[in-house]
């Protein structure tokens, strides 16, 4: 196993922020939104609209460049979308802008949620696509977050998990050895991104809902990108259309198996406040 940092602090976190401010300009292209994420997406969307209902008011953390925000505001979410990176909100604003102002936005990491007075304020929260990975303290995030929901309330993440043997494989055929191990790593480790880094940690299901455990119940546990490779594939997508749309059927009858919720790209947690 890899060791990676147990803590990251604010230099940590301000490179960070860095990394995501620099590709915020073209993250809707492939490297943000290719037509696998896209699925991704889709999935993320049907849990959503299974767990909340229209009007209510949700929390978007780490909301990128607006595309789940806005999705879920044009469908009658009440929405306010978080991102650590400056220039990913004001990408965001531009967005719905355009569509009439229909999200709030706040340049806020989600390990800033201290600064938020009042508590009750939201029927739920999601994060999705891994902006989970980069906080720093879960538990001090979990209380927070708790604070800020009203009795009931629900989140939903996707989460970048520690096994993807999809990713195993295609760098270790290629014989990137201390790539195909880094989700193995024990803590955070540096992540290079348009030339910049990303601090970002791997989890379990396990290890991340013990995390929240005192404050949330859990509903649902299943993986994303069990069987269906993970984005970065996306010629296999191309090559093999019929098989994709296959696996993505049979990743959504048995992702949630034992085992199998630990094994995909992702896995999508549903917690309710207790």
């Amino acid at each position: 196993m890899t060791a990676g940092r147990a803590e990251i602090n604010l230099p940590e976190l301000d490179e960070t922020r860095r990394a995501f401010d620099s590709v915020a300009a073209d993250y809707d292209g492939p490297r943000g939104n290719n037509e696998l994420i896209q699925d991704m997406r889709a999935e993320m969307w049907r849990w959503l609209d299974a767990t909340f209902v229209p009007g209510s008011h949700l929390m978007d953390i780490g909301c990128g460049t607006g595309l789940d925000a806005l999705r879920m505001a044009r469908c009658g979410y009440h929405i306010t979308a978080t991102d650590w990176s400056p220039e990913m909100v004001r990408r965001t604003e531009e967005r719905t802008k355009r569509e009439g102002g229909l999200v709030r936005t706040m340049t806020l990491g989600a390990h800033e949620l201290h600064r938020l007075n009042g508590e009750a304020m939201y029927d739920g929260a999601y994060s999705n696509l891994g902006p989970l990975n980069c906080v720093p303290d879960l538990t001090a995030f979990s209380r927070e977050i708790a604070r800020l929901l009203k009795p009931g309330g629900a989140l939903v993440f996707t989460v970048i998990g520690r096994v993807c043997p999809w990713e195993f494989i295609h760098h270790a055929r290629r014989g990137r050895w201390a790539r195909a191990r880094i989700r193995q790593s024990s803590g955070f480790v540096p992540v290079g991104m348009n030339g910049q880094t990303i601090w970002a940690r791997y989890y379990s299901p396990g290890d991340f809902y013990r995390h929240f455990q005192q404050e949330f119940a859990l509903s649902c546990c299943r993986g994303i990108c069990v069987l269906v490779p993970p984005p970065y594939l996306s010629g296999f997508r191309d090559r093999n259309p019929r098989l994709y749309r296959w696996l993505w059927r049979l990743d959504r009858r048995v992702s949630a198996w034992p085992g199998l919720r630990a094994m995909g790209d992702h896995f999508l947690m549903v917690m309710k406040k207790r």
